[in-house]
Order: structure tokens, then C-alpha cells, then sequence
């Protein structure tokens, strides 16, 4: 076998360049999925089941891509057919998936667009992010790995840096941070853009630069035949079975942290906008019911012999009808108290600049001095309240559900996705709401951006503890170390309510995922024979799928459990959930049996790390 010749600094550099582009799509993607889904609509109990598909993608890609690009060669070479293929299809996701609240789509459609975007997007991310790692075993001879690893590691978290405050700086040259309710910012979607224009170009850089060798070349470097024709057990179960104890055990801890990371993942930013930024909530419409049966929508309206189409709920918000002042009705579509305060517009409660609403339906003001309806001065402004429709309805009526609602410049409207109910008695109808922090409010995406910038000190974080790890003379011990140190991070998270006082919680995070980067990976390879390295590496991250399944799942149950009905879901709570989690997987360590250590197990391994993301 020949010896791999040594690399220029530029050469290693190139081979794991394209890393810096990936990993900003998967920064962007972690820290602000939930953002998005909460932004259009998604009720807090269900945003954990949106995570479920990427993993599970995972799991059935991951082992293949793992054993097909083992043998692959065609004339773009072995591991850059992935690259491209997983890249192309990231940068379309990417510039599709913050726009899911601006298609004019249902809630329920606009969620499912976004669902199938963030499992194309996990998925091409991952399948994009192997052949770098893969690369540096193909290529790069032993004395170097040590350097190209440094390499991709810099890279990486360079690039998770970059993605995690892509929002924050935008806000801060003057993009818009706030957006109608149900579309997602501007300082998200340009990120997103941003991120894959860098993408495309790293990517680009990546296919001219790196020319991988030939089959018959790889051979001569790597030993043996050709890898489409290297002996060794193709069949997933076969090599399940043929598993060393050390994939087992290292599963189980790999099971707890991951199951930790995704309740981060999912949780993190709503919890940092309700515990440290105080967000306003909001009550969230969906739907009318008549005490039988619930007709659930955004957008209902109602018509009887007096009333002919008249929207009672307007994408979630219920609709004004008038004011009751010191007990007489007065119909009004704009409530201007104080002289310039406007409660009401276009039938809607206004909000105040902190995205509180200025009344609430049936509660009297407070300090009303001069009150004006549709324009018209009320000369004695005592006991004034807002009143909804449902409030003044009596009779027989109508209710017309609508999916979409387009209102034209000519004063007529487009409904789609439509249904009608008749309804014997309106004094039996009701709102169906939820109580929910207000996504479109400042403090929400204020929260958000913060929420961006916790990331990249985890981020940094991650990059001082690794370089701490290796000096432990245990590596168990370290392992075992690091995930108690996250624990308190995960805890300390739910519990902070000074912004400032997050960095702590997220350095400590930080050094949890430090360990679960490196030593599951050094612990798994150094027990690894034979020339199934890829196969074997595709189904490690089952261990990382698996435990995100059942996290997404189990995520909506358990938070329900803590909820109390018509208050914000505690989703800080989640936070001390996944606290106690990583902390059982710290315990679960000393179940993991060692090889002998040796002078060889310091030494950087032949084969990639395993995948960041899944």
C-alpha cells in the first residue's frame, strides 16, 4: 500500500471548506425552526411532533448514504455526488421554508409546507455534510489527520457562529424584525437567503477545488481492491448483529442526550421569550363551538336574517362588533379613546407597542377621558367595553368556515377551502381559544434573535471544552463530566430570567455537546474492524435518530401534562425535563466498556466524524 502523500495547508483547507456553508444552513435550521412554526400558527404542544420527521429521514438515509458512498465512483467521483445533490436541494428548502407564513396558505397547510421543508432540509444538510467528513479519511495520510480535523472543526463552528447571528445582525443594519401576524420576519427570511447563497458558493468552491482520486488510485492509497468490490458484510441487519458491546452502551448514553438536545431544539426559543423577555401573550382563536361540536378555523363568519357574511374571526383574533358604553350598543369598526389611543381598528383590538392588547371583550377601560366611535364623540364615556359578535347574536344563524380569506381592493372577498354549519341558537356559540405568547410582538423576536446569539455561545463554548477534554486522563470520566455540566446548563436555562445570565446555561450546554462530539465517535471507531467504516457510521446515527423520534412524540404529551388549561404552555419546563435526562445518560456512562487504551487511541482515526446533526 502507498503511502498518502502529505497535503499543502490550502489543500486540507479545501477539502473541508464546503463545511463552513453547511453548517450555516444547520445553525439557521436549529435556531429558528420553532421560531417559524410558532410565528405561523402552531400551537405549543404540537411543536414538538414538526421534529419528527427529520430524524426519522435520518434514520433510513443515513445507513445507506453511509454504505453507497463506500462504493460509489462515477464521474464526479465518490463522495461529491452526495455534495451535490444534498447541497442543491438545501439551498431551494432554504429559500422556501421561511416563507411558509407568506403564501397565503391555510394555518394548517402553511404547517404542513413548512413540515415537509424542514425534513428536505435536515436530510440534504446531513447528506451534504458526509462527504467532507469522508473525504478526510480518503484522502488525507495519518501524520496530517490530526491537522485536518483541526481544520473542520474550526470551520464548523465558524460557521454555527455565523448562522446562529445571521438575525441578530440584520436587525441591527435595519432589517425588519417584526411582521404581520403569521409571517415570519424579515430578519429570519433574508438569513435564510443569505445562508444559501453562501452555501451555493462554498459548495462551488468545493467542485472545483477537490479532485478525489481515481478508483484504482484510492486503492493503492487505502489498501485492497477497489471499495465497490472490498469483501466485508453489506447487509444492515447482518451487521447489527456482528455490533461490538461498545455501539450498545454507547447508544444508550447517546439515547439521553439526544433526546435532551431535541426538547433544546424545540423549546428553547419559546422558552427564553417567556421566562427572560417577559412576551406578551395573546388569545388565540380556533375555532366556534356550540357545546355538540366545534367548527374549527381561522376565519369564520356568521350570516342571519340581519347579517350577511360578517367575519366573527378574523386569522385567530375574534372580531369587534361595537362598544357598550354605560350600557348602550354602539357598532363600530374604530375606537379612538384619549383623543389619539386607538383601541379598536378595521374591528380588531389594537395592540400597544409591547404587543399587549389595549382591552380585552367585555372587561371595562380604565381612565377613559373622551371616548370617539367611527368618528363620532361620545359625550359621556362611563363604563366603556369592547364586545364581540358572539356576544350580540341571537337566533338561528349560519357559520361559513374558511380555509383562505383574500380581501380585494373593491371591498369583496375570496374564500377557499369553504364549509357552512347551520346553527339552531347562537346564544349556545362560544370561542374555542388557547392563550399563546404573541409571535408577532417585538419582545417575541427580540427573544428570538437573543435566542440565535445563546447558540453561537454554545457554539464557542463547545470550542474551549474540546480543547479541555483531551487533558483528562479518562476519558469516561470527561464524557461522564461534560453531560452533568450540560444538565445544569439545560436546568439553569428554565430557570434564568436575566438574558445575560443565559450565557452561563449555554456555555454549559456548550460543553455537553462537546462531548457528545467527540468521545462517542473515538470510543465507537477505536472498537470498529473490517471495511464497513461508512456502513457502520450511517447506523450509529440511528442512535441519534431513534432517541429524537421518540423525544418529538413524547414532547406534546409531556407538556400537556404540566399545562393548565387557558394559560401559556410552561415550555420552560421542558428545559429542566431535558436537564434530567442528560444527567441519567451521565450516569448511564459508566455502563461503556473500553478497549486497553493505547498509544494508537490518541491518534486521529481513519474514518469521518459522525454527523453533527442527526
Amino acid at each position: 500500500m502507498k503511502t498518502k502523500p502529505d497535503l499543502s495547508f490550502w489543500k486540507l483547507w479545501n477539502l473541508s471548506f464546503g463545511f463552513f456553508g453547511v453548517q450555516i444552513a444547520y445553525a439557521l435550521q436549529s435556531a429558528n425552526v420553532s421560531r417559524i412554526f410558532t410565528t405561523i400558527g402552531a400551537d405549543p404542544h404540537d411543536l414538538s411532533y414538526f421534529w419528527i420527521l427529520p430524524p426519522l429521514m435520518g434514520l433510513i438515509v443515513q445507513p445507506l448514504v453511509g454504505m453507497f458512498s463506500d462504493r460509489t465512483w462515477n464521474r464526479f467521483g465518490r463522495r461529491l455526488p452526495y455534495l451535490i445533490f444534498g447541497a442543491t436541494i438545501a439551498v431551494i428548502v432554504m429559500c422556501l421554508l421561511p416563507n411558509a407564513g407568506s403564501f397565503q396558505f391555510t394555518v394548517s397547510a402553511a404547517i404542513l409546507f413548512g413540515l415537509i421543508a424542514l425534513m428536505l432540509l435536515d436530510t440534504s444538510i446531513n447528506m451534504a455534510m458526509q462527504p467532507f467528513k469522508m473525504l478526510v479519511g480518503d484522502m488525507v495520510n495519518e501524520k496530517q489527520k490530526g491537522m485536518a480535523y483541526s481544520i473542520q472543526s474550526f470551520l464548523c463552528n465558524a460557521g454555527s457562529v455565523v448562522g446562529y447571528i445571521f438575525p441578530l445582525l440584520l436587525g441591527w443594519i435595519g432589517l425588519h424584525n417584526t411582521a404581520p401576524s403569521g409571517v415570519v420576519p424579515q430578519t429570519v427570511i433574508w438569513s435564510f437567503y443569505i445562508g444559501a447563497a453562501i452555501l451555493m458558493i462554498c459548495v462551488i468552491y468545493s467542485l472545483i477545488k477537490i479532485k478525489e482520486w481515481p478508483p484504482k488510485e484510492y486503492a493503492e492509497y487505502n489498501g485492497g481492491g477497489e471499495p465497490a468490490k472490498e469483501k466485508g458484510n453489506s447487509n444492515l441487519f447482518t451487521l447489527l448483529l456482528n455490533a461490538p458491546s461498545t455501539f450498545w452502551t454507547v447508544g444508550i448514553v447517546q439515547f439521553f442526550c439526544w433526546f435532551a438536545f431535541l426538547f433544546l431544539w424545540t423549546y428553547a426559543t419559546n422558552t427564553v421569550a417567556l421566562k427572560a423577555y417577559d412576551t406578551p401573550t395573546v388569545e388565540s382563536v380556533t375555532g366556534i363551538s356550540d357545546g355538540n361540536a366545534d367548527y374549527e378555523g381561522k376565519n369564520i363568519f356568521v350570516s342571519n336574517a340581519e347579517l350577511k357574511n360578517v367575519q366573527v374571526v378574523n386569522h385567530g383574533a375574534a372580531e369587534v362588533a361595537g362598544v357598550l358604553v354605560g350600557g348602550a350598543y354602539y357598532p363600530a369598526s374604530t375606537v379612538v379613546a384619549n383623543g389619539n389611543d386607538t383601541i379598536v381598528a378595521g374591528n380588531l383590538i389594537c395592540l400597544n407597542e409591547e404587543g399587549e392588547a389595549k382591552a380585552r371583550f367585555d372587561v371595562a377601560l380604565a381612565d377613559v377621558k373622551s371616548l370617539s366611535v367611527d368618528g363620532q364623540a361620545v359625550t359621556d364615556p362611563t363604563d366603556v367595553k369592547v364586545v364581540d359578535y358572539l356576544s350580540r347574536l341571537q337566533g338561528p344563524v349560519t357559520l361559513t368556515v374558511a380555509g383562505i380569506v383574500k380581501h380585494n381592493p373593491d371591498g369583496s372577498m375570496e374564500m377557499d377551502e369553504v364549509s357552512n354549519h347551520e346553527i339552531a341558537d347562537a346564544a349556545t356559540l362560544g370561542y374555542t381559544k388557547h392563550v399563546v405568547l404573541n409571535a408577532a410582538s417585538p419582545r417575541y423576536n427580540d427573544a428570538g434573535n437573543w435566542v440565535g446569539l445563546l447558540y453561537a455561545v454554545q457554539a464557542l463554548g463547545s470550542v474551549a471544552w474540546a480543547v479541555v477534554l483531551p487533558r483528562f486522563r479518562s476519558r469516561k470520566f470527561s464524557y461522564a463530566l461534560s453531560l452533568l455540566l450540560g444538565a445544569a446548563g439545560f436546568i439553569t436555562l428554565g430557570i434564568f430570567t436575566n438574558p445575560y445570565l443565559l450565557f452561563i446555561s449555554f456555555v454549559l450546554i456548550g460543553c455537553a455537546w462537546a462531548a457528545m462530539l467527540a468521545w462517542p465517535f473515538t470510543i465507537l471507531t477505536n472498537s470498529l474492524k473490517g471495511g464497513n467504516i461508512g456502513a457502520y457510521l450511517g447506523l450509529f446515527n440511528c442512535t441519534i435518530c431513534i432517541p429524537q423520534i421518540i423525544a418529538a412524540l413524547a414532547g406534546g404529551w409531556i407538556l400537556s401534562f404540566f399545562s393548565t388549561p387557558g394559560e401559556v404552555a410552561p415550555e420552560y419546563l421542558m428545559m429542566i425535563v431535558a436537564g434530567v435526562a442528560i444527567a441519567i445518560g451521565a450516569f448511564c456512562v459508566i455502563l461503556i466498556k473500553e478497549g486497553k487504551a493505547s498509544s494508537d487511541d490518541m491518534k486521529p482515526q481513519e474514518t469521518p466524524e459522525i454527523s453533527e446533526t442527526l
